[in-house]
């Protein structure tokens, strides 16, 4: 019943030209160099991709972009994020026929559902296509919880594999595992709460900061995965001022202006969202270049990996 996902699964950003339409080519490259880095799947379209910025045909011409620049090397998933159940149902499909290996799918936009709405938009768009499904929980910014409740009537869907786990409160990974064992794939949503999901049993880690910093991203669950309890937590502390950028209200002008700053891509966002500025601005730049300086994993010509603050 398992996708066999596991690891590092970046949210992926989609690039803008300087007229704010989308720029294929920089986005094409933003994905490349994320695998090149090592991460273990792509989320493109999530949040960070900012999905409901999106055109109809900019969704599917950008998932179309992101299955030919990865070619097979890593996972693509992509967001599943409309107004109306209808809208997620073709979108499904078309995601299934232009190669897309999964979906990530969210509650409806907008409306708050009753756990029975949410069930029946969940049971309907799996019912539409055969991709593997990570559903997407969380509370904060959706204002719905998936519940124990909502996942026990989905459990006979089969192709509902995974959970993508993104409230604040780190119970709810023993709480799933407790109630359903290995029934759904958990994965971390909320960057500053992903190591205490990867040691309760999550399988990867879906990650908005990855984007800017990966190397430290992938080293931080490899650290993981082989009990290196204390290499991880070296990483994760260092990491832990900006991944609390992912549980702010502006994470992805956070997130993209990091990306800028080490030479990863644009900070360009569509209205409504605008570039951040003024002393909040100011507070990132330095956070992310205090990061940079300190990097914990420094990979260097020739392969030498130099522990502590850069010196050269």
């Amino acid at each position: 019943m398992t996708t066999g996902w596991k690891g590092v699964f970046p949210a992926v950003t989609t690039q803008f030209n300087e007229d704010l339409s989308v720029d294929i080519p920089a986005t094409q490259h933003v994905q490349d160099a994320l695998v090149n880095d090592g991460v273990n799947g792509l989320i493109v379209m999530g949040t960070c991709g900012e999905n409901n910025s999106l055109d109809p045909d900019e969704k599917r011409t950008i998932l179309k972009a992101a299955v030919e620049v990865v070619n097979g090397r890593v996972p693509v998933v992509t967001g599943v994020s409309e107004f109306d159940t209808r809208r997620a149902v073709a979108y499904a499909r078309d995601a299934e026929k232009l190669g897309a290996d999964g979906l990530m799918l969210l509650p409806a936009m907008v409306y708050v559902p009753k756990p029975e709405e949410l069930i029946a938009h969940f049971r309907t768009v799996a019912e539409a296509t055969s991709l593997p499904i990570m559903l997407y929980n969380n509370p904060p910014a959706y204002r719905v919880n998936i519940g124990a409740d909502v996942l026990k009537v989905l459990a006979d869907v089969p192709n509902i594999k995974a959970v993508k786990e993104s409230a604040p409160d780190p119970r709810r990974f023993t709480d799933l595992i407790n109630a359903f064992g290995d029934r759904f794939d958990i994965f971390a949503g909320l960057d500053d709460v992903a190591l205490e999901g990867l040691m309760l049993g999550a399988k990867g880690w879906v990650s908005g900061l990855t984007s800017a910093f990966p190397q430290e991203s992938v080293q931080l669950v490899a650290a993981a995965e082989r009990g290196d309890w204390e290499e991880a937590r070296r990483i994760y502390r260092w990491f832990m001022p900006l991944l609390h950028l992912d549980a702010e209200h502006d994470l992805v002008q956070s997130i993209k202006l990091a990306e800028q700053i080490m030479g990863r891509g644009s900070e360009r966002v569509r209205m409504p969202r605008l570039p951040l500025s003024g002393a909040r601005r100011t507070e990132v730049i330095a956070m992310v270049e205090k990061a940079a300086a300190t990097r914990p994993l420094e990979t260097r010509q020739g392969g030498l990996r130099q522990r502590g603050r850069q010196t050269g």
